[in-house]
């Protein structure tokens, strides 16, 4: 949402928003999965599946544990207490950011799923990964804190 014409109210959320944002974002972890792929000792399964989980881990990380703004924003404050997810398009549900960072780690899934050729192991190991993702993007979810976890 601009404000005044001037800018964003949250720098820190509007900068997801960018195409060349997210095509980047598919170009670094091709980059990781071919750098995986490169070690001669990793089969390609436990790479697909290393790239799934490293991807997983960013994706919890950076979108639903860290909390705050490195900018100074115009909310008062308010963004202090919001992971990056609850930042994206001020709350809104449904928007193609939103649905962007939803599908990627959907499609990254599928594709570990597909080169793993479906083993047992790597498919529990690339599924509870996912739902660790997924889980907290829900819409039930938005500004809950489960079991007082990243509460503060």
């Amino acid at each position: 949402m601009l404000v005044g014409g001037h800018g964003y109210s949250n720098p820190n959320a509007s900068w997801l928003d960018n195409r060349g944002l997210w095509l980047s974002y598919g170009i670094s972890f091709l980059v990781l999965h071919l750098s995986l792929l490169s070690i001669p000792f990793i089969s390609t399964s436990t790479a697909w599946t290393l790239t799934n989980l490293i991807h997983s881990l960013f994706h919890l990380v950076f979108l639903h544990i860290l909390k705050g703004s490195i900018w100074d924003t115009q909310d008062q404050g308010r963004s202090r207490e919001l992971t990056q997810w609850e930042q994206i398009d001020s709350g809104v549900q449904f928007t193609s950011t939103r649905k962007f960072f939803t599908a990627a780690p959907v499609i990254m899934f599928l594709l570990t799923t597909f080169y793993t050729k479906y083993d047992n192991v790597h498919f529990i190991i690339n599924f509870v990964s996912l739902l660790i993702v997924l889980l907290p993007k829900l819409p039930q979810f938005h500004e809950v804190r489960l079991f007082g976890i990243n509460r503060y």
